[in-house]
């Protein structure tokens, strides 16, 4: 890491001052850091903080769901807007605002989100940071942040979870400059305590940016502030120094977590597992897979997933058969990618008769492999003698729905035109 002092684009150490000064000393943020974990990611985070929505009547919703026409969209959710039923759904709200957004009628968001802030419910935070979290996923962002600087004129109170959804949008700009002034100025302006949700949104922005090693010193330097890291800006970080191939930075700083006694978990040794897998180390990926065992980490579907590809690549295929056997023996059930990556190496490795139980089982629960897959089972069970198999396949193909195009269908029926 020595290059971090460096970088040319790195934050200012008298802005990165003003704004940890502003933020009081925080004590351990393990239930903060739980909760970030559990959802691995940040805006999920923000909005789920929104408790209590009240289902939308089924009529109404209903409409909201089928009306194509922008304008009629408009009036419809416009009509309801003092409807507790419509403007508490989160789903309506944010369907409505997602498909005015796809058909670029900003004019009516703006309409729409400006009102509503008018309302009695503007002068709830929770519902405030809602509405900027809209703003921010129809890429209006400076609706967004002023939203935020103008909540006292709807009598809100803002706190840093606020904060958090303005920071979170502004990220999404990638716009350096601006998020450096945002972080500067505004804790101490408005006598906001920053927390942890707030060091990780911005670690993941720099990570996102590619900025890495400043991703790092902000780590640093919010943790001299009093800000401790969590288990999520660990893996943040750990992972975006796996995916560029710097295995020994990814690995120290996991090494500079236990250290801390922060303690990796599922996600974190997932991004170990597919660190070792992208690298063409099966076993030590299976490893990795049995100390979590050992520990008390219980693996899940991506992680059988990703040992199994990492043997089926390295063409261990008992290996591979014997992770899936463990997954059943676990208590999971195989999800389409695991089927996929299986089917897929079994037929390289010309293990038909298995490939064949398991696409058939996929595809029973209409998970189907693409045609170039299925063409390669037909025509294998076909040259092994087994054609009331391939049969079979061809008639649980016919069943997909949605339907096989014509063309595809009859590509996979010319394996029977000379049988």
């Amino acid at each position: 890491m020595k290059d971090i002092s460096e970088h040319n684009h790195m934050l200012t150490l008298r802005p990165i001052r003003r704004f940890y000064h502003a933020a009081a000393v925080l004590a351990s943020t393990d239930s903060h850091a739980s909760a970030i974990v559990a959802s691995n990611e940040t805006p999920g985070t923000l909005s789920n903080q929104i408790h209590n929505l009240k289902p939308l009547d089924k009529p109404a919703l209903e409409k909201l769901k089928a009306e194509r026409d922008p304008e009629k969209l408009f009036n419809l959710f416009n009509a309801n807007a003092h409807n507790k039923l419509v403007i508490e759904n989160r789903f309506a709200f944010e369907d409505t605002i997602s498909r005015l957004a796809g058909a670029q009628r900003f004019d009516y968001i703006e309409q729409l989100l400006e009102d509503q802030k008018t309302l009695p419910q503007g002068r709830r935070e929770g519902f405030i940071v809602r509405i900027i979290m809209l703003y921010g996923r129809a890429g209006m962002t400076e609706n967004a942040i002023q939203t935020f600087y103008d909540m006292h004129l709807y009598g809100c109170r803002r706190t840093v979870k606020s904060f958090n959804a303005a920071l979170t949008v502004l990220t999404q700009t990638r716009d350096l400059v601006a998020i450096e002034s945002f972080l500067s100025e505004v804790p101490e302006k408005f006598g906001i305590e920053v927390d942890i949700f707030s060091v990780n949104i911005v670690v993941k922005a720099l990570c996102d940016m590619g900025i890495l090693d400043k991703a790092y010193l902000f780590m640093v330097v919010m943790e001299k502030a009093g800000i401790r890291p969590d288990v999520f800006t660990y893996t943040t970080l750990i992972s975006a120094f796996y995916k560029i191939n710097r295995g020994e930075i990814g690995n120290g700083i996991w090494n500079l977590m236990v250290r801390k006694r922060c303690f990796p978990n599922l996600a974190t040794f997932n991004v170990r597992v597919q660190y070792l897998v992208n690298g063409r180390r099966a076993w030590q990926a299976n490893s990795v897979m049995a100390l979590m065992q050992n520990i008390g980490i219980k693996p899940d579907e991506v992680t059988y997933n990703l040992v199994i590809k990492g043997f089926c690549q390295a063409r261990y295929l008992e290996m591979a058969k014997r992770v899936y056997s463990a997954l059943h023996g676990n208590g999971y059930k195989p999800n389409v990618k695991i089927y996929q990556t299986m089917i897929h190496y079994l037929l390289k490795g010309g293990e038909f008769d298995l490939a064949y139980t398991m696409c058939k089982d996929c595809m029973n629960r209409n998970w189907f492999p693409n045609v170039d897959t299925i063409y390669t089972l037909l025509d294998g069970l076909k040259k092994s003698k087994q054609v009331d198999k391939a049969i079979f396949i061809m008639r649980l193909a016919r069943r997909r729905v949605p339907p096989f195009s014509p063309k595809q269908l009859s590509r996979l029926q010319l394996i029977f035109s000379d049988s």
